[in-house]
C-alpha cells in the first residue's frame, strides 16, 4: 500500500486533472471542492492526513498562473499549453511543494513527483518531469546537494 501522503498525492492528481479536464471542457458549474471531497471520500479508510491533501489542492489551483509563470522558462522549448495535461499538472504539483513545502525535503518532492509520472504519464513524463524540477530546484537553491547531482547528470 502507498503511504498516506504518497496517497494524498494521487488524490491531488486525480482531482486537478478532472478539475483542468472539466475546466477546458467549458464546465461553468466545476467545483474543485466537491471533485476533492468526492476524491477524498473513496479513500477515506486509508487516508489520515487529510488536511495535507486540501492544503496540497488548494494551493495548486490557487497558484495555477504562478507556478505556470515560474515553469516555462525552464522548459521553452516545450510550451505548457503544449505538453500532456498530466504532465502540466505534476509539474505545478512539484513546483509547488518545491516552493511552498518546507517541511518536504526537496529530494522527496521531486521523486515523488517523478514516480507519480511513472505511473500516470507517458513513456518520457518522467524524465521530463525530472529534468524540469531539478532545474527548479537550482534556481531556487543552487547549493542543494540534490540540485548538484542534477547538475552534474545534466553534464554527462
Amino acid at each position: 500500500m502507498a503511504s498516506n501522503r504518497h496517497l494524498g498525492r494521487i488524490i491531488v492528481l486525480q482531482t486537478l486533472y478532472e478539475l483542468t479536464f472539466r475546466e477546458e471542457c467549458g464546465d461553468k458549474g466545476v467545483s474543485v471542492l466537491d471533485i476533492m471531497e468526492r476524491n477524498i471520500s473513496r479513500y477515506k479508510a486509508t487516508l489520515d492526513d487529510i488536511q495535507f491533501v486540501k492544503q496540497f489542492t488548494d494551493g495548486v489551483a490557487k497558484d495555477a498562473s504562478k507556478l505556470d509563470e515560474l515553469l516555462q522558462p525552464l522548459a521553452p522549448e516545450w510550451p505548457l499549453q503544449q505538453i500532456a495535461r498530466i504532465d502540466h499538472i505534476l509539474l505545478r504539483m512539484g513546483a509547488y511543494e518545491l516552493t511552498n513545502h518546507a517541511d518536504v525535503p526537496p529530494k522527496v518532492a521531486i521523486n515523488e513527483t517523478v514516480e507519480l509520472a511513472k505511473s500516470f504519464g507517458g513513456d518520457n513524463s518522467s524524465k521530463f518531469v525530472n529534468g524540469v524540477l531539478g532545474t527548479l530546484l537550482r534556481k531556487i537553491d543552487p547549493n542543494a546537494p540534490q540540485a548538484e547531482a542534477a547538475k552534474k547528470e545534466d553534464s554527462k
